[in-house]
């Protein structure tokens, strides 16, 4: 608690000060360059190992550090989910074919402020339903994001993304949510990627947190592997995911995890 300025509100979130945003900002543009760095990795014939591998020399050669290495076992720098894969995939022998989607999930330790962000790819040719299915994910964030606002609700957050993707005859998982962060990964609140107008806590100028809706093209169900990290959908139909770390400022937001090259839609083009 110490190093850690700023109040907690009655729902355990904590509000940070000004000079705090330049921490978290400098924390998502190295995980944002990261992710534009892997662009030209992700091809047919690939591994998502291979992919990790050069990761973890990025977070190295940058002389940071890779939050997801030892968290709860885990042993690798990213995750990359691909296809049916709704999130937490584990990089390993996995060879990427011709129209695989994929989301890659990075997040970084820099001067204590965790960078939170995850996008997604795909090798070789898009096909349709999977580049609409994309396209769906990623406005249905923005939408997230434009709710972002003093005095506004994180039901307000979640309902515009839900009405959104349903709008569009898709699915938003319930199963994962968004969270805050800041000096700490995970944090209060929860940031669910669905809900009704004006329910939950009313956002403050300060707040730190990730918003990263998963979207299915078939139903929302999800199910956790044998190894405990994966989450798959129960119908294997595919999902799609992206994600911003953002803070509330007095007139809207921040996006922390902008992508420096401007690729972080539709970075296969």
């Amino acid at each position: 608690m110490n190093d850690i300025r700023g109040r907690i509100t009655r729902d355990g979130i904590r509000i940070y000060d000004d000079a705090d945003f330049a921490g978290m900002r400098t924390a998502g543009q190295v995980a944002a360059e990261i992710l534009d760095a892997v662009i030209p990795l992700v091809k047919p014939g690939a591994t998502t190992g291979e992919i990790d591998a050069f990761i973890t020399a990025e977070v190295t050669r940058r002389g940071v550090v890779s939050a997801t290495i030892g968290y709860k076992g885990y042993q690798h720098a990213s995750c990359i989910s691909v296809n049916h894969v709704v999130c937490h995939g584990i990089p390993g022998s996995k060879v990427l074919a011709d129209g695989d989607i994929l989301n890659i999930d990075v997040t970084v330790i820099v001067d204590g402020w965790y960078g939170d962000t995850s996008r997604m790819f795909v090798a070789g040719a898009l096909p349709r339903k999977a580049e609409r299915l994309i396209e769906v994910t990623h406005e249905g964030l923005m939408r997230g994001i434009a709710a972002v606002k003093p005095g506004n609700t994180f039901g307000d957050i979640g309902h515009a993304i839900q009405a959104y993707v349903e709008a569009n005859r898709m699915s938003v998982v319930r199963d994962f949510c968004g969270h805050g962060l800041g000096r700490v990964f995970h944090a209060p609140p929860n940031v669910l990627h669905y809900g009704r107008p004006g329910t939950g806590p009313v956002l403050e100028e300060g707040m730190f947190f990730t918003i990263e809706p998963m979207v299915n093209l078939g139903r929302p169900e999800t199910k956790v592997l044998a190894d405990d990290w994966t989450a798959v959908t129960r119908d294997k139909s595919l999902s799609a995911q992206y994600e911003h770390s953002v803070g509330v400022t007095a007139t809207g937001c921040e996006i922390f995890t902008l992508s420096p090259a401007g690729k972080f839609f539709r970075t296969w083009e």
